[in-house]
């Protein structure tokens, strides 16, 4: 009896020594797993009858750092950001789509200069911002995208909308990051602003596990730390490992930090590298300026960058964003014969452009004498390959060439591609006089449009054959009055883009040029106008067709399959949102309809929306939709 109570001692012994090693390896883990959060925990002690969260240290590091706007879908997640921006003051815009509230931070960046933020909640939240993100790379615009998650120790277990976050964002921004402690919070942001702005601007994103942005008590509930007696070892050990988990959590999370932004890092031309481009376009006869949207971007204000294109009178053919720079009617803006002005031009500079499909890969360039500022790309090699390649800021090499040359382009090269203009817009009127089987003919109602817009008006293009039509019709009246998705072709920006406009310039008449298609992807957001007191104009192009699609298809391959829509009633949806909707049939009412959408918007601060309904015209013939 007596050996059998000592091999039960000691078989005791053993597990309970067995237990303590398991805990105290445990333990030292911990210490570099949490990076001496014990340490710092005893130096920085944590409240925890605080009702302080981290959602009140995002919003205090973004008001430092200008920002008016929050763009979001509301979430359980992300709650505390959108309580506490709105008590400092940010605006809290909520719309129907989280797309369309990253759509609408991009629209922010890219007329204020500022960064664009939005917030959405974890999982689908997040997977629904997708197609606006990589948008957002592609046209080079600067936003934050802050995202909820589930807490940190909870991450695999199966929390609600747990998936991995970080896989999907990587590949489309500039800079991720996943905060782990509330004291984290105000460096990582600052980190995350200033790479959307430096360089190439683009996205960026950041995670915000949920236990980073509630207080500490509603935290300790959730992840289910207990601060009752343990019962036995093993639940000590897990008591200590939450308990410690939480502490460094919140060490320090309140404690006063510098929230200065950071200096955003622009990269400039050379004094050789301008020096060379300088004598390239002292020795050309037939220069060309092709402008992106990267050459609206800061620090260059776009009244100086006007000015020094207009010393230089060169030629200039205006995509993107710099659509309307140069102003309505400049005679050094040439909007007509793109593609014949670049075969004959023996000097052309790309300015904030990607040599993509929309120059033909770089085909349609002169073999020699060609620059191309501020993005190199990937095909500069298959293609043609640049006379000089500058990796800079495209508005600040404008302006440097202008203040060291003095140059006078030769007038009849200017002329000759005026002279284009003249008779292509000379067709244009023509066939806009053209009837149409049924309906209205487009290029006569976008021509009446154009006619009676203001010099204040914002354009927003969402859409394929309709707006395709207007990019050749309606001029934008001044810089940064146009905005498109850009190269990456994106449906559905229009809700977005006109949302983020009508904040920034209130006073402007924002319209949206829609095709029926895309109409579809944001029409619910008339409901978020309305909520928010935005009156913006739409005017729907409505062939009952996805027409750029088909314009292609029925030739090539004989069906229309999966192109015809209907003459639908859009009108009525956006009455029934409570905007206001027009249905548009008579050619002698065009000017009058258009004219009285614009008066209810102004006047009764309505979202308006006229259904035009047009028929099939010749104007387009031989674009592609690839």
């Amino acid at each position: 009896m007596a050996d059998f109570m000592d091999g039960v001692i000691s078989e005791l012994l053993y597990q309970n020594l067995l237990v303590l090693v398991i805990g105290a390896l445990i333990f030292i883990a911990s210490l570099f797993v949490q990076k001496f959060g014990l340490m710092y925990q005893y130096l920085h002690k944590v409240d925890k009858d605080s009702q302080q969260h981290g959602g009140e240290v995002v919003a205090e590091t973004l008001k430092s750092h200008g920002v008016d706007y929050i763009f979001t879908l509301v979430g359980g997640h992300i709650s505390p950001i959108l309580v506490a921006a709105e008590k400092l003051g940010i605006r809290v815009v909520d719309t129907r789509h989280e797309v369309t509230a990253v759509f609408a931070a991009d629209a922010v960046a890219r007329l204020s200069g500022k960064i664009g933020v939005a917030a959405v909640t974890a999982g689908p939240g997040i997977t629904n911002t997708i197609t606006a993100v990589k948008n957002a790379q592609m046209a080079e615009s600067p936003l934050l995208l802050m995202g909820g998650a589930a807490a940190s120790i909870l991450k695999g277990r199966g929390a609600l909308q747990d998936i991995d976050q970080m896989v999907l964002l990587k590949p489309l921004c500039k800079y991720t990051a996943t905060i782990k402690r509330i004291r984290d919070i105000v460096p990582t942001l600052q980190q995350a602003i200033v790479q959307a702005q430096s360089g190439t601007p683009g996205p960026v994103f950041v995670e915000f596990p949920i236990d980073t942005l509630y207080p500490y008590h509603l935290v300790q509930r959730e992840i289910g730390s207990s601060t009752g007696k343990a019962r036995n070892i093993k639940q000590h050990i897990v008591n200590w490992y939450m308990n410690n988990y939480l502490c460094n959590l919140f060490a320090g999370a309140f404690e006063p930090r510098d929230m200065t932004p950071l200096k955003v890092k622009i990269p400039r031309a050379t004094p050789e590298q301008i020096q060379s481009c300088i004598e390239l376009v002292t020795r050309a006869k037939r220069p060309v300026f092709v402008l992106g949207s990267q050459a609206m971007l800061p620090p260059v204000a776009a009244h100086e960058l006007r000015k020094a294109l207009e010393k230089l009178g060169i030629p200039c053919f205006l995509g993107g964003m710099s659509r309307g720079l140069l102003g309505r009617d400049s005679p050094i803006h040439i909007r007509q014969n793109r593609r014949a002005a670049l075969k004959e031009a023996d000097l052309v500079l790309l300015a904030g452009n990607v040599c993509d499909f929309r120059l033909g890969y770089g085909r349609v360039l002169p073999k020699r004498q060609t620059i191309i500022a501020s993005q190199l790309y990937k095909n500069t090699d298959m293609f043609w390959k640049p006379t000089i390649a500058i990796q800079a800021d495209a508005a600040s090499l404008l302006v440097d060439i202008a203040k060291n040359l003095n140059y006078s382009c030769p007038c009849d090269w200017t002329v000759q591609l005026k002279q284009g203009d003249i008779e292509k817009e000379k067709k244009n009127a023509e066939l806009a006089k053209q009837p149409t089987q049924v309906h209205l003919n487009p290029v006569k109602v976008l021509s009446e449009m154009e006619e009676m817009l203001g010099d204040n008006s914002i354009l927003v293009a969402d859409g394929g054959d309709f707006v395709g039509t207007a990019s050749y019709i309606v001029r934008p009246r001044g810089p940064l009055r146009w905005l498109d998705p850009g190269a990456f072709g994106t449906l559905g920006v229009g809700g977005g883009f006109a949302l983020g406009a009508k904040l920034i310039y209130p006073d402007s008449d924002v319209w949206i040029i829609y095709g029926d298609g895309t109409l579809g992807y944001s029409v619910a957001e008339y409901d978020t106008f309305l909520r928010h007191q935005l009156p913006v104009i739409s005017v729907v192009g409505n062939d009952a067709g996805w027409t750029q699609i088909s314009r292609e298809q029925v030739p090539m391959f004989g069906s229309n399959v999966a192109c015809g829509l209907r003459y639908s009633d859009y009108h009525v949806v956006a009455d029934g949102y409570g905007g206001k909707g027009f249905l548009l049939d008579k050619e002698e009412e065009i000017v009058k309809t258009l004219k009285e959408a614009q008066r209810v918007s102004r006047e009764s601060k309505l979202p308006t929306l006229v259904n035009v309904l047009i028929g099939k015209t010749g104007f387009r013939d031989g674009s592609i939709s690839v």
